[in-house]
């Protein structure tokens, strides 16, 4: 027992060298090895495994020079054949191959990349090497440019109108439908629109996709082109004929496919015309609108308006133009008090007083000549100002018991002389030994 559980032990690697999945490459040209120039050429890969694909296989990219080659598309054909009494799954994939030129073309080999299920791991596969000849069409010549090979073509087209019937301004929409089947979208030439008198051309941008076969699969190309027409004058138009040359595949012959020419008939731009007069209706409204004001109410208003925009301007202002009047009005005040004639306002007052002073005749002199003695002030020539003034000092401020001449009377009679005496003087400078003002 020992023996066979040894064996069974050592029997167990070699259940891990099992064969692997198997997997099968096929490659080949539809419908053939020869293609028109401008033809569409199919590179149909089939991939079969024997088991399931556990991850998408990765097909690499095909370019050929001198031909416009089209990526297979994500949506694979699936496939289920017995090959030799084994059954196989398959994924199917298609290059679009259009060669521009006459020439032969050689494919070389594709190194595909697929994970086949209960793998050890990717599998890395080769397709055959295949070669094509591409001719030119019958009729062609050598001459460059974009042909249409098919095996089916057919065009349709569609005339829209913004309104009925047709005016100088309305618009009028035409489309084209063209389908080639055995082509791709982006090599059916684009229609010419042709200008017409009278009609503004506006093209549109073209629609190009692949036509599908409803399983997966491109059985060719559409493209939808549109123009639109606008009316600038009235009259009748013709949109012309619009024809599409192209190739069989299969014969090589040249054929066409042609849509017809479309009329159509435009009127002269209609003058609405209103069920009643606007105008009248208007100035009817504008003659009941009237209003009539009084000369006398418009000029109340008017001063309304006017004391309003005073009392704004009081408002918004008044507080700094008070200010500046206040200020004014004290620097005035304050200069007038200042003043020689303010102070010579108080002399009087002062010789009248009990007991008479003189400090406002002594700020009038200084005021006026500058001077701060009265003996400096008082010019020799000038007795009529000068000896009652001086007389009345002496008795005034003299020696006790000298005191004839301290009657002020006499030098109130003499104010006017002394006014027109002293105040007529320039001012003097004082002398330099003397003091500086102690209160100036």
């Amino acid at each position: 027992m020992k023996f066979v559980v040894a064996f069974l032990l050592l029997c167990l690697p070699l259940l891990g060298l099992a064969d692997e999945p198997e997997v099968k490459v096929r490659a080949q040209l539809l419908p053939g090895d020869s293609v028109m120039v401008g033809g569409t050429l199919t590179l149909q890969v089939d991939l079969l495994v024997d088991t399931w694909f556990s991850q998408p296989p990765q097909l690499p990219p095909l370019k050929l020079a001198g031909a416009v080659v089209s990526e297979p598309s994500s949506e694979a054909t699936h496939l289920n054949e017995t090959i030799d009494g084994k059954a196989f799954f398959g994924l199917r994939y298609r290059y679009q191959i259009t060669p521009q030129g006459a020439q032969p073309f050689d494919i070389p080999p594709l190194d595909i990349h697929l994970q086949p299920g209960q793998g050890s791991g990717p599998v890395q596969v080769r397709s055959p090497a295949l070669h094509f000849i591409a001719k030119q069409p019958a009729g062609a010549g050598d001459s460059a440019g974009q042909r249409l090979v098919a095996s089916q073509v057919s065009i349709s087209q569609e005339l829209k109108a913004s309104h009925e019937p047709l005016r100088v301004g309305d618009s009028v929409t035409r489309t084209l439908h063209v389908r080639a089947e055995g082509a791709q979208a982006m090599l059916i030439p684009a229609p010419i629109f042709a200008d017409v008198e009278g009609l503004r051309r506006y093209v549109q941008s073209p629609i190009v996709q692949p036509l599908s076969d409803g399983r997966g699969g491109v059985l060719g190309g559409e493209r939808r082109d549109a123009v639109t027409y606008v009316i600038t004058q009235a009259g009748d138009f013709q949109l012309p004929a619009i024809e599409v040359h192209w190739w069989a595949a299969d014969s090589g012959e040249q054929r066409s496919a042609s849509v017809p020419a479309l009329k159509l008939s435009a009127q002269a731009a209609a003058v609405y015309q209103a069920p009643f007069s606007i105008s009248d209706d208007l100035r009817e409204l504008g003659h009941r609108a009237q209003v009539r004001i009084a000369s006398h109410w418009l000029m109340l208003a008017a001063v309304l308006v006017v004391l309003a925009a005073i009392a704004y301007a009081i408002h918004a202002w008044g507080d700094a133009l008070r200010a500046r009047a206040k200020g004014a009005l004290q620097r005035r005040r304050q200069a007038w008090r200042e003043s020689p004639a303010y102070a010579w306002r108080q002399v009087r007052n002062q010789l009248k007083g009990d007991p008479p002073q003189v400090g406002a005749l002594y700020l009038w002199l200084r005021r006026t000549t500058g001077c701060r003695e009265m003996r400096r002030a008082i010019p020799e020539h000038s007795v009529k100002a000068g000896d009652p003034l001086l007389t009345f000092l002496r008795a005034r401020y003299g020696r006790p018991g000298a005191q004839s001449g301290a009657d002020p009377a006499q030098l109130i009679q003499a104010l006017p002389d002394i006014q027109r005496g002293l105040g007529q003087g320039s001012q003097t400078s004082l002398p330099t030994h003397c003091l500086k003002p102690l209160n100036p």
